[in-house]
């Protein structure tokens, strides 16, 4: 079960990405130094990102694990940002899927 604070907290950092793509001040944001550098350079990261969490896990780190884990979530929203997709557009996609089993909506896409 998920707490009701973390999806708050979820919710803090999209609203403070979206905050920090509006400034544009890519001298005094990370989010606008990404989001100016273009949707390549945010895949690269979240690519990297995944990849150390992927890592973490391997190792059997779980406090690697949670600060890599968190660093995906960051790197997910700013690429989601650069992409002009919410995590409305995400949480829609997820409903659909609701009712449907991984293995069937896996084989629908082959």
């Amino acid at each position: 079960m998920i707490k009701n604070n973390a999806f708050t907290e979820l919710n803090v950092l999209w609203e403070t990405i979206e905050e920090r793509a509006k400034n544009k001040k890519v001298t005094e944001s990370y989010v606008a130094l990404l989001l100016d550098k273009g949707i390549k350079e945010c895949s690269k990261k979240l690519g990297e990102e995944a990849v150390e969490t992927a890592l973490a896990a391997t190792r059997l780190d779980k406090e690697e694990t949670i600060k890599e884990s968190s660093d995906l979530l960051f790197h997910l929203f700013v690429l989601w940002k650069a992409l002009d997709i919410s995590p409305d557009n995400i949480m829609q996609e997820l409903n659909k899927r609701r009712n449907r089993s991984g293995i069937e909506e896996k084989k629908q896409r082959i």
